[in-house]
């Protein structure tokens, strides 16, 4: 049996996190978080954060729909590490963090990220259904404009 070419290795499963031995779902997500953390901190501008968050979504949807679906082919179908979904998603969530106090945002980001990719309510679980890496990554896209959803209407709400 041949091995997962090394460049879609790394892009599936989230730059090796999906070989975590426990919840390489969570072990993605939490690797995305960090890295939104570390470029907020670094930059410290709402905007360059925001517009750097949101050309992670594009490139890595891109790159997740095509080495997710090359991985099924290696893996099997939806295989555990592949966690670039978790990722996407997450950064999806974290769009809807405010400028200012953002890390508790950011915690609750990955924390309603991973409760709507775990329990899948809605059309999340539907999306599932799509074929190869287009069903791997729609879930979690959906889970992380989820998440955003009920930021944003707690920061409209409650803020």
């Amino acid at each position: 049996m041949s091995k997962i070419p090394l460049f879609h290795n790394l892009i599936a499963s989230g730059f090796g996190s999906g070989y975590s031995p426990i919840a390489p779902g969570t072990a993605g997500a939490l690797l995305a978080t960090l890295i939104w953390w570390g470029y907020a901190s670094l930059f410290n501008d709402y905007y360059l954060t925001l517009q750097c968050t949101f050309l992670l979504v594009c490139i890595f949807t891109f790159l997740g729909i095509w080495s997710s679906g090359v991985s099924e082919k290696y893996w099997g179908k939806d295989p555990s590490r592949v966690v670039i979904d978790e990722m996407v998603g997450t950064w999806i969530a974290l769009l809807a963090v405010p400028a200012d106090n953002y890390i508790g945002y950011m915690f609750a980001a990955f924390i309603l990220f991973r409760f709507f990719d775990i329990l899948k309510p809605l059309a999340i679980k539907q999306a599932e259904k799509l074929p190869s890496g287009y069903g791997i990554m729609a879930d979690d896209i959906l889970s992380g404009i989820y998440g955003g959803i009920v930021i944003l209407l707690y920061r409209f709400v409650c803020a």
